[in-house]
């Protein structure tokens, strides 16, 4: 179990066999909402959605339990608008995005819209126009050591509301992190499968090439059972055991400055993954070592999010996050040419990637070179914006070169007591996916405390 708390399927079970009853789930679920440790999570809280449990609902995969939903998705009935202030007069939406009716089919009950980096452009987590949640560690059970810290993002509310105890599963997005850094951030299990797994229709984009939709969890298992709902595709049985596998420990670009936090979690649990009988290759990958030429016009998400702002720039760019505003207009100046030699680099590297990692189980490696910072030092505001660039080319570093080479991965959590929340993050190529997550619960037990 990675969580502190019971995760969804000990739940689960525990409702089926009659130990615990779903109405006192619901009320538990609703306290925590409330409670400090969620302040800033949820931009709309649903109690009615938790105040007539359904029986029938408990034969199905979700069994009735609160799941949250991220800003950036349509939800029946409620207004889309990912985190900003400049979407707040549009329609309310006619129809859920099909991953929230995939979680809805299963038997999930949508208890709130959670905060979220505006218009997810960014892996720090910050939001000036709501507030940021504080981060909070779900495996320990608390708040991290030390000051206030970032959450992570931009699934930001995401994490902290299955980490604290208030949802049992967070739908976010992770177009270059988004998903596995508020994972790595708060303690947690985040799944980021192959981008063209789970659609994407009913959210709204960031990147049409890299987006990905996918749930932050308490746990590998609930992971799966995440995936197979959100994906329509079954897993086959785990887990893969350790013994005998063959893991990539990439010794370029990904283990380049990490922190004296990270360093120390990143060796333990390569001492760990050892111990458990896994075979360890350390070397370079030249996929990685060919990302800096290729992203040197800015990469994919900054013209495709213009193409989807700029009409709203022209009218309201004085509303945006200064911060996010940036980043997007930057996709205004890329010439046609250099998309095309981005598409088409991209999928270079991914052959390349394919072709280097034949034979090889997972690729293992921080999931964030640092642990998340102090809050106040990122917080909103001109005089920290280089503050806040640093830690997010940092903390989106690892992540992103994933989702540029078309792969899937999954970050788990590696961290003692008495270090702030951090994550190892286990990768593979495209269509991977049941692969690596066959793996990772037999990654999550070496990494347990005291495994």
């Amino acid at each position: 179990m990675t969580s502190a708390l019971p995760d969804l399927i000990a739940t689960r079970s525990a409702l089926r066999e009659g130990r615990l009853d779903l109405s006192q789930v619901y009320q538990q679920s609703l306290a925590t909402a409330r409670a400090g440790a969620c302040q800033h999570v949820f931009l709309q809280l649903d109690e009615a959605a938790l105040s007539q449990p359904d029986p029938a609902a408990l034969g199905r995969p979700l069994a009735g339990l609160p799941v949250s939903v991220k800003d950036l998705f349509d939800v029946r009935g409620q207004v889309t608008s990912a985190g900003s202030t400049v979407l707040a007069g549009r329609p309310a939406a006619q129809e859920d995005a099909p991953a929230v009716a995939r979680l809805r089919a299963a038997g999930g009950v949508v208890m709130g819209r959670t905060q979220m980096v505006e218009f997810a452009f960014s892996g720090v987590g910050v939001n000036p126009h709501h507030g940021t949640p504080a981060a909070w560690d779900a495996r320990h059970g608390r708040a991290p050591v030390g000051p206030a810290r970032v959450p992570g993002g931009s699934s930001s509310g995401a994490a902290v509301s299955v980490a604290t105890g208030a949802a049992f599963l967070g739908l976010g997005s992770d177009t270059g992190g988004s998903i596995r850094i508020p994972a790595a951030l708060n303690g947690l299990v985040g799944f980021k499968s192959t981008a063209r797994c789970v659609p994407t229709q009913g959210a709204i984009p960031l990147s049409f090439t890299l987006d990905t939709v996918g749930a932050i969890t308490r746990s590998v298992r609930d992971a799966v059972l995440a995936h197979e709902i959100l994906s329509g595709q079954a897993v086959p049985a785990l887990p893969r055991p350790l013994a005998g596998s063959r893991l990539l420990v990439v010794s370029n670009w990904m283990q380049d400055s990490l922190d004296a936090d990270m360093a120390r979690a990143f060796e333990r649990s390569l001492r760990q993954l050892r111990d458990a009988g896994a075979t360890l290759i350390e070397r370079p990958l030249k996929a990685l070592s060919g990302l800096p030429d290729l992203l040197s016009t800015g990469g994919f998400s900054p013209p495709e999010s213009y193409a989807w702002h700029r009409e709203l720039l022209t009218t309201h760019v004085g509303r945006y996050d200064p911060r996010v505003a940036a980043r997007i207009e930057r996709g205004a100046h890329m010439a046609a040419h250099e998309y095309i030699a981005l598409m088409q680099g991209r999928q270079r590297l991914i052959e390349l990637l394919q072709q280097e990692l034949d034979g090889v189980d997972a690729v293992i490696s921080p999931t964030t070179p640092i642990a998340g910072p102090a809050l106040a030092s990122v917080a909103p505001g001109a005089e920290r914006d280089a503050e806040f660039f640093r830690v997010n080319g940092l903390l989106l570093r690892n992540t992103s070169a994933v989702n540029t080479l078309d792969g899937c991965a999954i970050s788990l959590p590696c961290h003692t007591p008495d270090e702030p929340p951090l994550g190892l993050m286990a990768w593979l190529g495209p269509m991977q996916d049941a692969a690596l997550l066959g793996l990772a619960a037999s990654l999550e037990a070496a990494l347990a405390p005291g495994a």
